[in-house]
């Protein structure tokens, strides 16, 4: 293989392959990255069985096609280090040579043989959706799954998919995320009965290996595993197993509450400053919502007392409820901060329920005030 590529673009594409492969394995094989230059072009590949990528890489002119397998710890470090625009790649059965205008590096050769394959997207029956619809769903989602839950399948996003929709949900028990938008089915694709539980980690690689990317991402979910194509790659992973709380009986459905719509950015500064004095045994803060206003007060006996005040469109009788800042924050910080949104809330013993209007959900459980 003899090639030459633009250094920033290879660098990208092989960080984001690079987050694949485990930094110690059994099978050490899998901590390096396989380069595969031909007709169709370059791609990488990297797994660790349970989640693997192809991710097309830009810039590469290919002199001599061929396959190199590079080892994670070395090359990204030449990648990362180096300071030319251009480097120049050579392997042969002795190892590969890479060049820059004023450097050399020389790296054992590895048998790509050895390398495991990396599935690709040939399924004919599959759900689309746009990119940049589920790069949001998976933004809105991840932060409330929890990978260290065994009761429930909790370490990934649950998708639901019928014919025109699509549903990701994700949470921890304590606070649940929930996001939907149009998708279409191609191929008569049809999910069944099965659960297709994303685990997290496919999902966070996916949401790097989407960036700012346009056009329209296919999933195929199967019996064990999921494959998503995006406009420059392919990801593998098997879906978590276990069965995924019924989310729908977690929304409140109650007559008596009170909704007021609020903006995202000075709500979240008032969240922060209010957090200052909060502690990790105390997270909770105090909201009161009345007279126009939202009082805000956090309380740590070993660092302090905080109040804070924010002008709200809600002039009824006063409602509290103790909400952990962090998990009111995180829902946030993943919107537009000029974006508005709706909390229905109705006393202190009862979830608080945050809407927008494209679809997301956030349901937060309250904490007991006194704490």
């Amino acid at each position: 293989m003899k090639v030459t590529c633009e250094r920033e673009k290879l660098l990208a594409a092989f960080q984001t392959a690079a987050t694949v492969a485990p930094s110690r394995s059994p099978k050490p094989i899998l901590q390096n990255v396989k380069l595969e230059v031909g007709d169709s072009g370059a791609i990488l590949m990297a797994t660790d069985l349970e989640v693997g990528i192809r991710s097309q890489v830009e810039g590469i002119e290919i002199e001599t096609p061929g396959v190199v397998v590079l080892p994670v710890d070395r090359f990204g470090p030449i990648l990362r280090e180096s300071g030319d625009a251009k480097l120049h790649l050579e392997s042969d059965l002795q190892g590969t040579m890479v060049r820059g205008e004023r450097s050399e590096f020389r790296l054992p050769g590895i048998n790509p043989d050895e390398f495991p394959n990396v599935a690709e997207f040939d399924e004919e029956k599959y759900i689309q959706l746009p990119a940049a619809l589920f790069r949001v769903m998976i933004e809105r989602t991840i932060f409330a799954t929890d990978t260290e839950s065994s009761r429930y399948a909790l370490g990934g996003v649950l998708l639901e998919i019928s014919e025109n929709n699509i549903i990701a949900v994700g949470t921890d028990g304590r606070r649940l995320a929930k996001m939907e938008g149009p998708a279409t089915a191609i191929g008569g694709f049809s999910t069944g009965e099965s659960m297709t539980i994303v685990p997290t980690r496919a999902l966070q690689l996916l949401d790097r290996a989407l960036g700012d990317v346009e056009g329209d991402v296919q999933l195929a979910p199967r019996a064990n595993d999921v494959l998503v194509k995006t406009p420059g790659a392919t990801v593998f992973a098997r879906l978590v197993e276990g069965r995924f709380p019924k989310w729908r009986e977690v929304f409140p459905q109650r007559q008596e509450s009170v909704a007021i719509e609020l903006t995202v950015g000075p709500l979240y500064a008032a969240v922060r400053q209010a957090a200052i004095v909060a502690s990790e045994e105390s997270r909770g803060i105090d909201f009161t919502f009345g007279d126009g206003t939202l009082v805000m007060v956090g309380q740590t006996a070993e660092v302090g007392h905080s109040r804070i005040e924010l002008p709200i469109p809600y002039d009824g009788q006063p409602v509290e409820i103790t909400l952990d800042y962090r998990f009111l924050g995180d829902f946030l910080r993943v919107l537009d901060q000029e974006k508005s949104f709706t909390l229905d809330v109705k006393d202190a013993e009862e979830a608080a329920l945050c809407s927008t209007d494209d679809g997301y959900g956030y349901v937060v459980m309250p904490l007991a005030r006194d704490r």
